[in-house]
């Protein structure tokens, strides 16, 4: 299904302040996706993957305040070369038996020219940092929320940093398509 439209950043606003979006919203993980990209080789070479196991819930306040969580399970990393996944699921990189998850944990969203620009934290193989990006918001007729959001990361940031010849980029990107439901 398309989103009925894209909301801008006051529109949202509105409708947070109005109470039209009140309440508990659940991450569909069946049409909701988390991305990665990343370049290797110099930066000559793409590295493209996705996590299939995701989950998260929201909740908008009566007042409007929104804050959310998406879990994202680290072993379910999926580049499309079982060798590659295996070494991304090692302490090298996710360390996916001592840190299972990667949790993107939003805080607020603000109503921003292009849409809305969210706060809160990214927590990778324990470590947690501030988190502030642009996203956008859609609606959908059937009352769903989209949320559509690309993050920059530098993977150093959070303890990954091995590149022999320092072939492998340490800036990622992380893309977020998130579709919520009422709860």
């Amino acid at each position: 299904m398309a989103p009925a439209g894209q909301v801008t950043g006051s529109d949202l606003q509105a409708m947070l302040t109005d109470g039209a979006l009140a309440g508990s919203w659940t991450l569909d993980a069946s049409r909701s996706s988390i991305r990665l990209q990343s370049k290797s080789m110099w930066g000559l070479v793409p590295v493209k993957g996705g996590f299939r196991e995701i989950a998260g819930a929201g909740t908008v306040s009566p007042d409007g305040q929104v804050s959310g969580t998406i879990t994202v399970a680290a072993a379910s990393v999926d580049t499309k070369n079982a060798k590659r996944d295996t070494h991304l699921r090692s302490a090298e990189f996710f360390d996916a038996d001592a840190h299972p998850d990667i949790t993107v944990s939003v805080e607020g969203l603000a109503p921003a020219s292009q849409g809305v620009t969210g706060t809160g934290t990214l927590t990778v193989r324990g470590l947690t940092r501030p988190l502030t990006f642009g996203a956008t918001v859609s609606t959908v007729d059937t009352g769903e929320i989209w949320l559509d959001a690309e993050i920059q990361v530098n993977r150093a940031d959070y303890g990954m940093t091995w590149s022999p010849m320092r072939m492998a980029s340490m800036d990622n990107t992380i893309t977020i398509h998130a579709v919520f439901t009422r709860s």
